[in-house]
């Protein structure tokens, strides 16, 4: 690794060294998604589409789990290479990686085995339980795969390798919509064609990042001479890994929740919001390409104690993302109609998700914030406030929330809930890196 890159380079050129490949990368899979969603609402079905939309927390479950061993050990790995520690930080890439790989077995059978009261749990009827079944089936199947592919893709960063890290995701990304038309159209198999095309595109990804590893990295390995790992190390990882992870966990909690109030207004809201939720990925996945791009920065210079950087690197960290997020979605806002059109040509459809999104899209620079801060107590090693921000935004402030908002305006408050949940959030958000943080680096 280049210590250059993360003690003397000019801030902002070594955040976007570090981060453009991620937002890159994050791109591409937002344009994965929206090809993804194109495809199955191009089917015309409507309850395809809102069985789809019913796994979504599935997928984002799997999201979280490869978060626990990729972002908790990036977290660690990189304070430790601040310190000079280099081959601990290679045994403990080896327990993410081939952790992450069992993890992911260990919830295929989970998911197979309780297939049917999980399909209930997400809120699939008679009408959407066909479609949601087949798209169910691939993505539990897949999961060791998709598990596997988000460990490596955080932790090359840590050596700097986030062109790597890209790399690996372009390569799944592009499988995926490629096999997207040939797996929902070609082969008649429809929403299990778009899953059978997302485990594929993971498992290139899986592959290229192995021979990676294999071949070209210096830090990371699969196995390394007299491997062994403490208790206290695994508390380490899991400690940031978890608390991370519960982000995800949490986002689909609150897609459940917010999926079973909506179907009490009929499957079209739960289809609109289903198409709503992927035209904000639009802002998301840059927001966290940005974010956590930075996130081998702060932990390198937390570790180093290079405090008066630490504080420019979040000062401009902060300004880029809200600002960003501001920008965006003000014109997604203007033009809401034509993005949501661009899935299904419905006119109720239209209206209904232009009503979401612009709606929902009031919340971004205040996510925005929120993923700055958040993604600095991961790398800090601060399990805590990081724990309570994960929990909160998509957990348990959403929920209270979106249950005295419903309550109070009906639909529009099923709307409201998760704009209101971001801007609570974000306080707490900064309340919290006033106390953790910056009481440490100073103001």
């Amino acid at each position: 690794m280049e210590n250059d890159l993360f003690e003397r380079t000019p801030i902002a050129r070594a955040y976007l060294k570090l981060s453009l490949p991620v937002v890159f990368s994050g791109v591409l899979t937002l344009v994965y998604n929206m090809v993804d969603m194109y495809f199955i609402a191009k089917t015309g079905d409507t309850d395809l589409v809102a069985g789809v939309a019913l796994c979504a927390p599935m997928f984002t479950l799997l999201i979280a789990l490869g978060d626990i061993m990729g972002l908790g050990g990036s977290s660690v790995i990189s304070r430790l290479l601040g310190q000079g520690k280099k081959d601990d930080g290679r045994r403990l890439s080896v327990f993410c990686l081939d952790g992450s790989f069992i993890l992911g077995v260990f919830m295929a059978c989970l998911f197979l085995i309780f297939r049917n009261p999980i399909l209930a749990l997400l809120g699939a009827d008679a009408a959407t339980l066909p479609h949601a079944s087949a798209y169910y089936f691939w993505i539990a199947l897949g999961s060791p795969f998709v598990i596997l592919a988000l460990s490596p893709t955080n932790l090359l960063r840590t050596e700097g390798a986030a062109t790597a890290s890209m790399i690996g995701s372009v390569l799944g990304s592009i499988t995926n919509i490629i096999l997207d038309p040939v797996f929902i159209f070609g082969l008649n198999m429809g929403a299990g064609g778009a899953a059978a095309a997302t485990v594929i595109g993971n498992i290139v990804s899986d592959c290229f990042f192995v021979w990676y590893i294999i071949r070209k990295s210096s830090l990371l390995a699969f196995k390394v001479k007299n491997f062994h790992i403490s208790s206290q190390e695994v508390k380490n990882v899991l400690g940031i890994g978890i608390p991370s992870s519960i982000t995800n966990i949490m986002q689909s909690i609150g897609v459940i929740v917010l999926n079973h109030a909506l179907l009490a207004y009929g499957n079209e809201s739960v289809a609109a919001m289903g198409i709503v939720s992927k035209v904000t990925m639009i802002v998301i996945m840059v927001m966290v390409g940005f974010s956590f791009g930075g996130q081998p920065l702060y932990g390198y210079l937390y570790g180093a104690k290079l405090n008066k950087r630490f504080r420019g690197v979040l000062k401009f960290a902060i300004s880029l993302i809200v600002g960003l997020a501001a920008a965006m979605s003000v014109v997604i806002a203007v033009f809401a109609p034509a993005f949501i059109s661009f899935f299904m040509k419905d006119p109720s459809i239209i209206s209904m998700g232009s009503t979401m999104l612009r709606i929902v899209l009031i919340g971004m620079p205040f996510i925005g914030l929120t993923m700055v801060i958040t993604c600095v107590f991961q790398s800090c090693g601060k399990a805590l406030p990081a724990l309570v921000l994960s929990a909160g935004r998509q957990g348990i402030f959403y929920i209270v929330i979106l249950f005295i908002t419903s309550s109070l305006f009906h639909y529009y408050g099923v709307l409201m809930g998760q704009p209101v949940s971001d801007i609570f959030t974000s306080i707490v958000a900064l309340f919290l890196l006033k106390k953790h943080v910056l009481s440490e680096v100073g103001d």
